[in-house]
């Protein structure tokens, strides 16, 4: 599932136990409803578009104050959990129940709030051969999803209570684990209240910037698996194995640039080629063509703590078989384990086109 079990789960680690334990931790709830349109994205989900979905937001968020440095670099964020509930306005769609983890960053003297979160979807109406055939947008009942919500933010009007307003976009997706993906974007407006546990809160702590170390040229090599399949709906799920190593050098205190080459071993184009070759023979593809791919990569990491997001371009170098295109795009969410090994879970894709999730385990020395 898209973006991501493993950074739900680690995130949720980090808000259960991440607070400096000499400081009590701080908490605020909020509570929002909203209503939107479904974004047409792709034509093949007009039939869905039927009406403006509506649902609730429920959140719990972690305070932070600047106990760990990290913290001033991003201007104290929260991070926390998000429950959704949404009506899709659409019975083929059903309706969806999301539980994220998320960070709010703030800015503008902290009035404007960004929430981006990751979280898994249960769907009450996935696409059946026989009874849901129509529902092309989502292929199995768990789904991923990515929620970012922009808001005016003001806490602590009185006794506690505060207001938020703004805009949300929610994306859902399998991220090709199962067929047909065609996935939805809802936009939405939202409004809400919060409420701060505990009004009178410490100050924050401001540090004397240190100057950045230089940081010597590192190296990484990372295993990639998971499955995916073809759009082909019935083609069956693949696992798929990926062997990546790069280089990366930290610049700052927030970030890394990066360069690597990739080698995929994707089976479910295994069995791609061998359908277009025996049932499109008018395209000439040879049953034979190597489903292998190789490809070499520019990237980039935010570090966030013991937390980064990566994201890379790549183009391939060896592309026996036309799939979507020469250029690749992977959006990624680390997580250091140890002083060498890092578990990340990514998403893969052709542009907009998700091929695949991807879960990984990583040395780097």
């Amino acid at each position: 599932m898209k973006l991501k079990t493993c950074f739900f789960v680690l995130i949720l680690v980090r808000f259960s136990f991440g607070q400096n334990k000499e400081s009590k931790p701080i908490y605020t709830l909020d509570a929002s409803v909203f209503a939107g349109s479904i974004l047409l994205h792709n034509p093949d989900i007009s039939h869905l578009i039927t009406g403006h979905p509506k649902g609730f937001v429920l959140g719990v968020n972690k305070k932070s104050f600047g106990l760990e440095e990290w913290e001033q670099w991003y201007n104290y964020p929260d991070f926390g959990a998000t429950f959704v509930y949404q009506d899709m306005a659409n019975s083929t769609l059903g309706d969806n129940y999301a539980l994220y983890a998320h960070y709010n960053f703030y800015f503008l003297g902290r009035n404007l709030q960004l929430r981006a979160a990751q979280g898994i979807v249960y769907n009450t109406n996935p696409y059946d051969k026989n009874d849901n055939f129509r529902n092309n947008a989502y292929g199995s009942r768990f789904l991923s999803s990515t929620l970012l919500m922009l808001n005016y933010y003001k806490e602590n009007i009185f006794d506690g209570i505060g207001f938020k307003a703004g805009l949300s976009i929610s994306h859902y997706s399998n991220a090709n684990t199962k067929s047909p993906n065609t996935s939805t974007n809802t936009l939405a407006f939202n409004v809400g209240v919060t409420y701060n546990l505990l009004q009178k809160e410490p100050e924050f702590v401001i540090r004397e910037k240190e100057k950045i170390a230089a940081w010597p040229m590192q190296y990484n090599v990372v295993f990639r698996t998971g499955i995916n399949e073809s759009d082909n709906i019935g083609s069956g799920q693949f696992p798929f194995y990926i062997f990546s190593a790069y280089a990366d050098k930290i610049v700052g205190r927030r970030s890394a640039i990066q360069f690597g080459a990739d080698v995929f071993f994707s089976n479910f184009l295994k069995e791609l080629i061998r359908f277009q070759s025996s049932s499109f023979p008018e395209n000439n593809i040879d049953p034979e063509t190597d489903y292998k791919r190789v490809g070499v990569f520019l990237g980039h990491e935010l570090l966030i703590n013991k937390f980064s997001i990566e994201t890379q371009l790549g183009y391939y170098v060896y592309y026996p078989y036309d799939f979507e295109g020469k250029i690749y795009n992977r959006i990624v969410l680390k997580r250091i384990l140890g002083k060498n090994l890092f578990a990340a879970i990514s998403l893969k894709s052709h542009a907009a086109a998700a091929e695949a999730v991807e879960f990984g385990l990583g040395v780097r020395f």
